[in-house]
């Protein structure tokens, strides 16, 4: 295998204990580039995103995460390369903490129980803060950051660990349009930087701008491969079996996602 490909799925499977999963997964994901998952609601997106996380069992194939292999438990694989935004985060507006002792809350991994943060570590927030353009709101009240900082925020929290494998689950819902601008230039950056990047998502704007590959996913993988290649009503269709669907330029259009 290619020592410098960041995840490997072989004909992997996450399957939860209640026997809810998703299989059939065979892709690579290599430094400096974003792969779109696509696919219905309740695909199996977020429960192969968790599966990466160590979070879901992985139950059949294999998978390697940087150069460890997963053999029926994925939480030998080395996650702390990992970094992830989930879907929906709960957390109190008025609790009094700043917005860069969130993202500080990133470095806890690396300093343990008994370290305070150094140098290395204030850096470390520091440039996630400006990789997500909130350099300027550093010191304000997490709380009382619009709805999209806070989203930000909290991807700058992720990058705070320095993970090499970024997932994001569905990070643009709710975004304003600066907000969801700045999320796109910070993947685009990201990408220069080395950063792979998953990401659960429903707009083709984003596969198609800051993408690399897309996977159409339906509790198994039905597609996978270039943007141009993969994302083609035919696959698409494919993917949604059993529901209408519309593609153009800008949108994928079915009945449980209008307007995304």
């Amino acid at each position: 295998m290619n020592s410098g490909v960041v995840l490997t799925l072989e004909d992997a499977a996450f399957t939860h204990p209640g026997g809810d999963g998703v299989s059939e997964l065979d892709f690579t994901v290599s430094p400096g580039e974003a792969v779109a998952l696509i696919g219905p609601n309740g695909a199996g997106k977020s429960t192969l995103l968790r599966g990466v996380l160590g979070l879901v069992p992985l139950t059949g194939g294999r998978m390697r995460l940087g150069g460890e292999l997963a053999d029926g438990d994925a939480t030998h694989a080395d996650h702390g390369m990992v970094g992830f935004l989930p879907q929906t985060m709960e957390f109190d507006v008025d609790f009094p903490i700043s917005l860069e002792q969130v993202v500080m809350q990133g470095r806890y991994r690396r300093l343990g129980l008994l370290r305070w943060p150094g140098r290395a570590d204030r850096d470390a927030v520091r440039t996630a803060l400006d990789t997500v353009g909130l350099t300027e709101q550093a010191g304000k009240r997490f709380g009382s950051l619009s709805g999209g900082q806070r989203q930000r925020g909290l991807l700058a929290r992720a990058l705070a660990a320095d993970p090499r494998l970024l997932l994001l689950d569905e990070p643009f819902n709710g975004l304003d349009q600066p907000n969801r601008d700045a999320l796109v230039d910070t993947v685009r950056r990201l990408k220069q930087s080395g950063v792979a990047v998953l990401v659960s998502t429903h707009d083709l704007d984003l596969a198609q701008q800051v993408c690399d590959s897309v996977l159409l996913l339906n509790k198994r993988q039905t597609a996978f491969g270039p943007v141009q290649d993969a994302l083609t009503l035919a696959n698409v269709r494919d993917c949604f079996e059993g529901v209408e669907v519309e593609i153009d330029e800008h949108t994928l259009v079915v009945p449980d996602h209008e307007g995304h």
